[in-house]
């Protein structure tokens, strides 16, 4: 690592201390003059009436109070009125508002209404909201056969990422997750956060799937449409939030897999709590040998297998004080791949830390702040394909042989801040405002190689600063909402200098500088029709900044090299929805027809489709549209039984400019639907069926390159031997489908068929 990095690493960690020892202090002051909580005992069950052991009892905005012991009772703290959301694996969790000692009653999952928070950073109930959102609980997440993050996330209808290819052996720069048909590039239109802190890759845009322990991951909540009112850039498609365990007893979990192509999944947790303070540690290991992506009619010398194999963990410190949270995270994550070929590889590695309080302060008002930020060093590897034929290889003639033309090593430093208020006023009037600062730090260093070989050295800095406020109604059967952000995002202080073999000099031609204030309002308004039918609408204004790699970096996946753009602007997105829900007591449908808009969207332009590799710009084009229909229904017919699945429509094209004007986005397929039947019987197991059906689509923005329409099955089976044992197999593409990822130009598949097994032992308290 060069010295500069070093040092700002360490002046940035030098001064996390100081910082979460002044906010300590601060919001300690603040309780003094706080309403005393006091105690009460919730007792949970279900429909019969009988105890819930293990349910999770927390506050309306997160902090974790405590599990029910095995009379379904727990003893909490708190000021009155409480308002706690109540989950137990097994059953829909419920918010309640209690002011004295009760017993709440659970529904069996999928059979009452669901309730997001990341919509509008509040409770929210399905019926309410005026947008379109859906929850991966506990249980759907660890009875899916996938074992990565973005395959457990393509259970719900129009979730892909860039490519259709699984992230254990998808390039990085085409894990950009694409949400209401808008695709991506090498960045993602959707942003995925945890607990405020933003996951998108601070170099490129992308998503490390494998990042998150997988014990670690409570639930997932997603958001469909333009969130930029109170998340920012990247909030285009949606938010993607991933709500993590926090340590609420003593507890340990193994959980550990292995299966075809060397498949493997290994992850455990630890947690303890004693009185205020509450410890939580988590790591593992995942990765697969992989196969060779390339069609087998097209293979050649050249080609090799892609895999993955990585590792994560976590450490989570938090300590409870009446009405005060306080916390201290770090997380690391370490990675290893191979693209397909000998000479193409990449390697990441990320650190990051976070610190923050949750105060619930009197009269139901609420604070948060978190402070975050992340180190990051990656490598990559690029080549050119070659039909020659070589020594090793003279007959050859088809993919015989490889030449390096490309060396990359960035790195970059991120920090950031979030600090929210949440202020009711009355029962029907709710305030939020915030505020917010996310600055990234870009170091990159290049060698090509060939007949002009060169080594340069940029720096980029970028800074986006906004502030944001929303207003929440609600008045009998009527929802309405609110919202706006003010953006001010910054690329400056790049600098690029070429090596001349004796010196580094400044590059003749230098990055420019740019600056741009971007306003994004948001309105929905929603109404209950008697006690199972809502309409609801929605408009709003979202926008996502160029990447430093899109702005200054070349991508490569197979034989598509795509060089940068340091002219960019950001994409500036207008969009709208209007739906029907509807809620009974075996399940919650919601259908809703979309239509978003992007301007100037950053998309990859073919410049040359005759070289070798194939070449790419980076452009604002005029303006791409997606507008269609989605339905989501969860539904549970018998209280064994849990359905859920949709379909989504999206007529998704370049609807204006002078280039590729009608054609269809890149990798969005017009029609998508997913099926999931989850069956549970305590003396026999858990089974559960995964079906994702998706239609044609495109490879390129000119159309050349078509990509049919598959179905895919996976199944995943369990059965707990007592109260500490599970056994468990999966198996994803069951009926070995050849699933077309890519044309490159030549043709790559998405993962055969794949049957793993493993077994999950539970010891402590939870139990």
């Amino acid at each position: 690592m060069p010295w500069y990095e070093w040092k700002a690493t360490v002046g940035v960690l030098r001064h996390i201390p100081r910082v979460a020892l002044a906010l300590s202090g601060l919001l300690a002051a603040a309780i003094v003059c706080a309403q005393q909580p006091v105690a009460l005992t919730l007792t949970v069950v279900d429909k019969t009436n009988a105890a819930i052991a293990g349910a999770s009892v927390q506050e309306a905005n997160g902090p974790l109070l405590g599990r029910t012991d095995t009379n379904g009772q727990l003893t909490i703290h708190c000021r009155i009125p409480c308002r706690l959301r109540i989950d137990a694996q097994g059953f829909a969790g419920k918010f309640v508002e209690v002011s004295a000692s009760t017993t709440v009653q659970l529904d069996p999952a999928s059979s009452s209404q669901q309730i997001t928070v990341t919509a509008y950073r509040a409770p929210l109930g399905s019926l309410e909201s005026p947008v379109t959102t859906r929850e991966l609980s506990e249980t759907a997440l660890s009875t899916t056969a996938s074992i990565t993050m973005d395959g457990q996330l393509r259970q719900l209808p129009g979730v892909e990422l860039f490519r259709r290819s699984s992230s254990l052996v998808a390039n990085p720069t085409s894990q950009g997750i694409s949400l209401r048909g808008l695709g991506s590039t090498s960045a993602s239109r959707t942003l995925v956060i945890e607990d405020d802190v933003p996951l998108n890759d601070a170099l490129g845009g992308w998503i490390h799937w494998e990042e998150q322990p997988e014990l670690a991951i409570d639930r997932i909540e997603v958001v469909r449409g333009g969130a930029s009112d109170l998340y920012g850039s990247s909030a285009i498609g949606g938010v993607v939030n991933v709500l993590a365990v926090r340590p609420a007893s003593t507890l340990g979990v193994v959980r550990s897999s292995y299966g075809g192509l060397g498949t493997y999944d290994t992850s455990a947790l630890l947690e303890t709590k004693l009185g205020p303070w509450g410890l939580l540690a988590a790591g593992g290991a995942i990765g697969t040998d992989g196969f060779i992506q390339e069609a087998p009619y097209q293979r050649g010398p050249v080609d090799t297998a892609s895999n993955m194999h990585g590792q994560n963990g976590l450490v989570d410190a938090e300590h409870n004080s009446g009405p005060l949270r306080l916390f201290v995270r770090v997380s690391g994550f370490n990675e290893a791949r191979a693209n397909g070929t000998a000479f193409q590889q990449n390697g990441t590695r990320i650190w990051r830390y976070a610190t923050g309080a949750d105060w619930q302060a009197p009269h139901n008002a609420s604070a948060t702040l978190r402070l975050y930020g992340s180190t990051e060093h990656y490598r990559q590897t690029f080549s050119s394909i070659s039909n020659a034929p070589t020594p090793a290889n003279p007959t050859c003639s088809y993919r015989c042989g490889e030449t390096p033309t490309r060396f990359s090593l960035p790195s970059d430093n991120e920090l950031g801040s979030v600090a929210l208020w949440n202020q009711p006023i009355g029962a029907e009037l709710l305030l939020i405002a915030g505020a917010d600062v996310h600055d990234v730090r870009v170091w990159d260093r290049e060698q090509t190689y060939g007949a002009t070989a060169t080594l340069t050295n940029l720096n980029d800095h970028q800074r986006d600063a906004a502030g944001f406020a929303e207003a929440m109604w609600t008045h009998r059967a009527w929802t309405a909402t609110a919202s706006g952000r003010i953006d001010w995002f910054q690329n400056f202080d790049a600098h690029l200098v070429v090596w001349n073999g004796s010196a580094w000099v400044p590059s003749p031609v230098q990055p420019p500088t740019s600056y741009e204030t971007l306003f994004d309002p948001r309105m929905g308004i929603s109404r209950k029709l008697g006690s199972h039918w809502a309409l609801s609408a929605s408009g709003f204004r979202a926008f996502r900044a160029p990447t430093p790699s899109e702005l200054y970096r070349s991508t490569q996946v197979g034989n598509k090299l795509t060089l940068p753009n340091p002219s960019l602007l950001s994409e500036r997105a207008t969009g709208w929805e209007t739906g029907v829900a509807s809620q009974w007591r075996w399940g919650t449908i919601r259908t809703s027809y979309f239509d978003t808009q992007v301007n100037r969207p950053i998309v990859a332009v073919t410049t040359n489709p005759n070289s070798s590799p194939i070449l790419l710009l980076r452009e604002n084009l005029g303006q791409i549209e997606s507008r269609g229909v989605g339905i989501d229904f969860e539904l549970a017919p018998q209280r064994w039984l849990a359905v859920d699945g949709g379909y989504q429509y999206a007529h998704a094209v370049v609807s204006r400019g002078t280039q590729d004007l009608g054609n269809w986005i890149p990798e969005v397929a017009r029609n998508m639907g997913t099926l999931n039947v989850r069956a549970f019987r305590p003396r026999l197991g858990t089974l559960t069926l995964q079906g994702r059906l998706s239609g044609i689509q495109y490879d390129d923005d000119a159309n050349q390159f078509l990509l049919h329409g598959f179905f895919r099955l996976d199944a995943y089976g369990s059965h707990e031997f007592g109260s500490h044992l599970e056994v468990f197999a999966a198996g994803e593409n069951l009926l070995d489908r050849s699933i077309e990822v890519s044309k490159t130009p030549t043709t790559t598949l998405a993962t055969p068929r794949v049957a793993r097994a493993g077994l999950q032992l539970r010891l402590g308290a939870a139990n």
